[in-house]
């Protein structure tokens, strides 16, 4: 193999990008730019950034140092170009409400997280149609599409359920039929699971989870693929509809999205996530091993009804997720302990896990999903997910494994032997 034929790994990407595109007085770091506006010598040359040309203005639309996380981000995901939000609900409601309008029809896989559910009630409010269906089955999202449909969305792995969509199929499908096929990629990540290559036009991350790392940020992006023909997209509205057609999608959204909508990421957070970013690689590889020998060992419990793993055998999409994820299966498990055990009394007798909320973390996170981040979807909406009034929801950190192990076996037995 040459020298020149050699492609670098998404670590050593991601360790250089900044240092390679010039940050200030080479610093390997792009510094953190808390400038709200910015100068220029030239009244033209500010004109012109208004009018489209790559530059900075005002930082509600953007700062080099959120620029700079960026660049990072489409370098992850091979895409296009990409924008960063205040949040990942940002980046979803940026993006369903801009490039969405009344009169058309939204296709979704009925397993999505809580808030992205309460959201589409407010598209519905907007005169959006919206379908759920379930996308572990390509046929389901095929027979839901409409005349007017004009988008299909779905996550890599579902939060709690851990089902896993047929991401490839519904890719097929939406190609055929012209439709914007977005895949909210947050429990997978770019080192698990590229969009791209199941024909994803946008994936959409919430950066505060394993891109961060730590639970010291917040954030949300959009990453364009290049693949759609934004062209012939027929939301596009004239004003965006200059330069490279590849390009009219990420623009409308930004202007509507950050500019109208205000959903700003501040250049300090932006900072620590792409900081985080350097170690992706790093924790998940081992939080993955992690939750794989968890949810074995709660697999083996008498004290256990169920556990839901992608990484198990008997996991209905095991074999899909072994494909689409490299022989690797995420950070994210939920299972219910047996009747006689109560969740909550469970919960309480762990010593390492932490009872909170969130994703992605460094540390391993346990809530009791039903009462929870579920609790206001209703009983009929969780049945329909498939989440159990006793279902436990644990996000896996990198801990050592044998104290991982213990805690949860303890708290298990502990919980038995008191019946």
């Amino acid at each position: 193999m040459t020298q020149d034929s050699h492609s670098e790994g998404l670590t050593t990407r991601i360790l250089h990008a900044d240092r390679r595109q010039g940050a200030e007085h080479g610093a390997v770091h792009k510094p953190i730019h808390t400038s709200s506006q910015y100068a220029y010598s030239d009244a033209r040359e500010l004109a012109a950034v208004f009018q489209g040309k790559p530059g900075f203005s005002y930082a509600r639309q953007g700062t080099p140092t959120t620029a700079a996380l960026e660049s990072k981000l489409a370098i992850m995901e091979q895409g296009r170009a990409s924008i960063v939000f205040s949040t990942g609900m940002a980046a979803l409601a940026a993006m369903f409400t801009t490039l969405l309008k009344s009169g058309d029809h939204l296709i979704s896989s009925q397993y999505v997280f809580g808030n992205t559910n309460s959201l589409f009630g407010s598209l519905r409010q907007l005169g959006i149609e919206v379908t759920l269906v379930d996308a572990t089955d390509v046929e389901a999202v095929s027979a839901a599409i409409q005349p007017n449909t004009r988008m299909v969305f779905v996550e890599t792995i579902a939060n709690p359920g851990t089902q896993i969509a047929d991401l490839a199929g519904i890719g097929r499908l939406a190609k055929e039929n012209g439709l914007l096929y977005v895949i909210d990629s947050t429990l997978t990540s770019p080192w698990l699971f590229k969009a791209r290559d199941v024909q994803a036009s946008l994936v959409m991350h919430s950066l505060s989870k394993h891109i961060a790392g730590q639970a010291q940020a917040l954030g949300g992006a959009l990453i364009d693929t290049g693949l759609f023909d934004w062209f012939s997209y027929p939301n596009i509205l004239d004003i965006y509809k200059s330069g490279d057609p590849a390009g009219w999608g990420l623009t409308q959204i930004k202007k509507k999205g950050l500019r109208d909508m205000g959903a700003t990421l501040a250049a300090e957070p932006a900072h620590r996530i792409a900081l985080g970013a350097e170690t992706l690689a790093l924790r998940l590889e081992r939080a993955c091993d992690n939750a794989l020998a968890l949810a074995r060992m709660l697999q083996a419990h008498t004290a256990v009804d169920m556990v839901s793993y992608p990484g198990l055998a008997g996991h209905p999409q095991h074999e899909r997720a072994k494909v689409l994820f490299g022989g690797r299966y995420g950070t994210l498990l939920s299972f219910a302990p047996i009747s006689k055990v109560d969740c909550f009394d469970l919960l309480n007798r762990l010593k390492v896990a932490v009872l909170a909320t969130h994703l992605g973390d460094t540390r391993t996170l346990c809530l009791p999903a039903a009462h929870t981040i579920y609790f206001e979807m209703g009983h009929q909406m969780r049945a329909q997910m498939g989440i159990a009034d006793n279902l436990i929801r644990v996000s896996v950190g990198i801990e050592d494994e044998a104290d991982l192990l213990h805690d949860f076996s303890s708290a298990l037995t502990s919980c038995a032997d008191g019946l």
